[in-house]
């Protein structure tokens, strides 16, 4: 009977030891970078670059090298920044990047910032989860017209709206201060005479505070 309970209670610490075991991935966690999130992201976040091709160009940057890596459009792509909790990058020849770190309330959630010139720098923001199974855009939400709008430019919104059909706006992200800023680049693109009239009515700049959950204007 001694020997039954003794192999019992042993099977039992092996269980108990096993499912501990398999728990310790969500306690004791791969520590998150900017450039692990580059490297590890599917393929359908940065499409022009497989994964192989991803850690050529962190390796490259990381020993001093400016050797470019070809794209699957032929262009060549590099890494142009690395720090722990951001990455910037040339995609092509018109196209650039920003992979940052968003610290959240339960986990870290993975900006990826695209901008490309047509024809002046324009942005798109996307947030992660980190393991990109998920992305919430709730996190941030593209400014309007109206939000660029100065205490002047409120009184002639009408004028505005008429002369100017879109904004053209470039992000980047400051993981030290976690503030996003927002450039104004709209005047590249119209008319110097017609942008003289309505760049009055129009911020040259927005800032927001990354909050743990969502990006809050300034």
């Amino acid at each position: 009977m001694t020997s039954r309970k003794s192999f019992i209670n042993h099977a039992l610490r092996v269980l108990i030891a096993a499912v501990a075991l398999v728990n310790v991935p969500s306690v004791v966690r791969a520590q998150l970078t900017a450039a692990s999130a580059f490297t590890d992201a599917p393929q359908a976040v940065f499409p022009l670059l497989d994964r192989n091709t991803r850690l050529d160009m962190i390796d490259y940057f990381n020993n001093g090298m400016t050797t470019q890596s070809a794209n699957l459009l032929n262009g060549k792509s590099r890494v142009t920044s690395i720090s722990p909790m951001k990455v910037e990058l040339e995609m092509t020849d018109a196209s650039t990047y920003e992979i940052a770190l968003l610290p959240a309330k339960s986990d870290t959630l993975v900006a990826v910032i695209s901008t490309v010139a047509t024809p002046a720098p324009d942005s798109r923001l996307t947030v992660y989860s980190r393991d990109f199974a998920t992305h919430g855009n709730a996190a941030f939400v593209r400014p309007d017209v109206k939000d660029w709008l100065t205490p002047e430019g409120k009184k002639n919104s009408a004028q505005v709206d008429m002369l100017v059909p879109f904004m053209l706006v470039s992000y980047s992200y400051d993981p030290d201060s976690r503030t996003l800023t927002l450039t104004n680049n709209t005047g590249s693109f119209m008319s110097a005479d017609l942008y003289e009239i309505v760049k009055p009515y129009l911020l040259s700049s927005l800032t927001y505070q990354w909050d743990g959950s969502k990006f809050s204007r300034k």
